[in-house]
C-alpha cells in the first residue's frame, strides 16, 4: 500500500471514530416523568393510531408499566405515607370535622387598673384632692373623656357628672355624694360580672373515621395529626364492609350471620359529638336492611344509600334516606349478580358482577326520575369491572388482562390507558378529569380478575395519578421504598375534600394509610 493510500485510510478511520464518539455524547436517554413536567403520556406512546373507537370491546392489553421504574425526579418530592389505623378497617369515611383551635395563653405586661378610691367625703364643684382625681379617672375610663387628672373639680366635670346621674337615673345635681358613689362603684363591678366572654376559635379540618373490622367498634382521627379515639362501641365481631354517611352521622356494618351464611347489614346512627366535649364511647342503635342484601353503595352526598336484595326470583334495588328513613324501590330485574355504584343524585350504575372470560355490561338507572327504567352503557367485555367518574360522563373499566380504559358516556368512544390495574384500586377526583390508581408493579399471567378477588394473588403496588385530559401520569410513591415501607394492595381509595390527602385500605391486612398529596 502507498503512503498516500495509507494516510487516507488512517485519516477515514479517525473520522468514523470521532463520529462514534460524537453520537454517544449528544444522544439524550428519555427522562422520566417529573412533577412539574408534562409525565408520560400514555394515550400518544401506547395508542398512537388514534385514542377513539366506535364502542368498546375486548382490546389488545398495552404495553405493561408494571416493571418501570422511573427516575427519583418523578416522585413528588416530600410525599409522606403514613398509617392511620392501629387496628383492620372495614370501611371508613374522610369528612370535614370542626375542632378548637389550640390559643396560646398571653400573659399581660402590666397590671389592670387599681380600683377606684372616691373617699368618704361629698365632692362638689370646688373640691380639690385625691379623690376628685379619682372621680376623673372613673369619668375617662367608663366615658373615654380624656379628661385632665388634676384633682380639681370644676365646673366642666359637674356637667360631666349631671349629665351621668341623669343617664343612671340619679338627681342630677352635679354633686358626688353617697348615693352617686355606690352607683359608681355598682355599675363598674356589674360591667365587669355582665361582659360576655369571646368564644372559641374553632377550624374546620378532614377527620377520618372507621369501623374495626374485628370488633365493630369506631375509631376517629383528625389527618394532620393522628391521634387515634374510640368513638363508639358496635359489639358486631367480624364485620367485612362498613360505610359511612351523613359527614359519618350513619354507619352501614355488613357481616355474616352465625350460620355462616346469610348476610346481616346493619344501619346504625352515630351518637352526637359536641364541640370541646369528652365523647364516651356509646353503643349504636339502628335497623337491619333485609337479610342476605347482596350489595350496597353510597350516594355522592352521603345521605342515601342504595341496596340490592332477593324479592322471590327478581332482584329488587331500594334507596333508603338516611336522614328521614324513607324508601323508594327504583330497580327490579331477574338477573341476581349486580356490582352497584352511585356517583351522582342523577345516576345509578349496576354493573354485571366481573368473571373471566365472561362479557361484562354497565347499564344506569336515573333515582329521581319517575321512570325507572334501565338503560344500557356499554359492555361485551370480558371480565368488565368500573368505576363511572363523579359527572357521570365518563367511566373508568377494566378487562380481564387488567387493560385500563376510559369509555365517553356521551360520544360512545373510549381510550386505552397505558397502565394495568382495577378500578377499584382507583379513585377520580372531583372534577371527574384524572384519577389516583394503586398500579401493580408486576401483575403475571391469570384469570383476572376472579384469583385476585378470592386472595389467590396479591399485588405489590406504587401510587399514580392519571391525567384522563391528556393522558400524563405522574408516579406519587413507591411504598416499599420508603423508610419503614411495606408492600401494598390498594383498595378502598379516596381523597379528602380539598385532595390534600389520598386515603387507601391495604388489601394485605386491612390496615388504613393515607399519602399527603400537598
Amino acid at each position: 500500500m502507498s503512503k498516500r493510500n495509507s494516510t487516507l485510510l488512517i485519516i477515514i478511520l479517525a473520522l468514523i471514530i470521532i463520529g462514534f464518539f460524537g453520537f454517544l455524547y449528544f444522544q439524550k436517554s428519555p427522562a422520566a416523568p417529573t412533577e412539574e413536567g408534562p409525565g408520560t403520556n400514555f394515550f400518544s406512546q401506547f395508542n398512537p393510531f388514534g385514542a377513539s373507537k366506535p364502542m368498546p370491546s375486548p382490546v389488545t392489553p398495552p404495553v405493561d408499566i408494571s416493571g418501570y421504574e422511573p427516575e427519583l425526579g418523578s416522585e413528588i418530592i416530600g410525599a409522606k405515607l403514613m398509617k392511620v389505623s392501629s387496628v383492620p378497617v372495614a370501611g371508613f369515611i374522610v369528612f370535614q370535622k370542626e375542632r378548637l383551635i389550640d390559643v396560646p395563653i398571653i400573659i399581660p405586661t402590666t397590671t389592670p387598673s387599681a380600683p377606684y378610691d372616691f373617699g368618704s367625703t361629698t365632692l362638689k364643684n370646688g373640691s380639690v384632692g385625691g379623690a376628685v382625681e379619682e372621680i376623673q379617672r372613673f369619668l375617662n375610663d367608663t366615658l373615654s373623656l380624656g379628661l385632665e387628672p388634676d384633682g380639681v373639680f370644676d365646673t366642666e366635670i359637674a356637667d360631666v357628672i349631671k349629665q351621668w346621674q341623669s343617664d343612671n337615673k340619679l338627681v342630677a345635681d352635679g354633686i358626688v355624694g353617697a348615693k352617686t358613689k355606690a352607683q359608681m362603684y355598682s355599675s363598674v363591678n356589674q360591667k365587669m360580672e355582665t361582659t360576655k366572654p369571646t368564644p372559641p376559635l374553632t377550624e374546620f379540618v378532614p377527620a377520618v373515621r372507621y369501623v374495626d373490622k374485628a370488633t365493630g367498634n369506631i375509631y376517629q382521627t383528625f389527618t394532620d395529626k393522628i391521634e387515634e379515639r374510640k368513638f363508639s362501641t358496635a359489639l358486631i365481631p367480624k364485620v367485612y364492609e362498613a360505610f359511612f354517611g351523613s359527614k359519618g352521622e350513619f354507619v352501614v356494618m355488613r357481616y355474616l350471620n352465625a350460620d355462616g351464611r346469610t348476610v346481616e347489614t346493619f344501619v346504625g346512627n352515630l351518637p352526637k359529638e359536641h364541640l370541646g366535649a369528652d365523647t364516651t364511647p356509646d353503643e349504636i342503635k339502628g335497623s337491619f336492611l333485609p337479610k342476605d342484601a347482596k350489595d350496597v353503595s353510597v350516594s355522592a352526598n352521603a345521605e342515601s344509600i342504595f341496596y340490592l336484595f332477593n324479592v322471590g326470583d327478581n332482584m329488587v334495588g331500594t334507596t333508603l334516606n338516611l336522614l328521614n328513613n324513607k324508601k323508594v324501590q327504583v330497580f327490579d330485574s331477574p338477573f341476581a349478580e349486580w356490582l352497584s355504584w352511585w356517583p351522582n343524585n342523577k345516576m345509578i350504575t349496576l354493573t354485571t358482577r366481573p368473571a373471566y372470560g365472561i362479557p361484562g355490561y354497565m347499564y344506569g338507572v336515573d333515582p329521581t326520575s319517575s321512570n325507572k327504567h334501565l338503560n344500557k352503557i356499554f359492555g361485551g367485555i370480558n371480565g368488565l369491572t368500573t368505576l363511572p367518574s363523579p359527572n357521570g360522563k365518563l367511566v373508568l373499566y377494566g378487562d380481564g388482562g387488567l387493560s385500563l380504559s376510559v369509555y365517553h358516556t356521551d360520544t360512545k368512544v373510549s381510550d386505552l390507558l397505558g397502565t394495568r390495574t382495577l378500578p377499584e384500586k382507583c379513585v377520580w377526583d372531583r372534577a371527574s378529569d384524572a384519577v389516583y390508581c394503586a398500579v401493580p408493579k408486576f401483575i403475571g399471567a391469570a384469570q383476572y380478575p376472579d384469583i385476585w378477588y378470592q386472595g389467590e394473588v396479591s399485588f405489590s403496588d406504587q401510587l399514580w395519578k392519571v391525567d384522563i385530559v391528556n393522558g400524563n401520569a405522574t408516579l406519587l410513591l413507591d411504598p416499599i421504598t420508603i423508610t419503614n415501607g411495606e408492600e401494598i394492595d390498594g383498595i378502598k381509595l379516596s381523597l379528602d375534600e380539598n385532595e390534600n390527602y389520598l386515603f387507601f385500605v391495604n388489601k394485605k391486612d386491612s390496615f388504613l394509610w393515607k399519602l399527603n398529596l400537598k
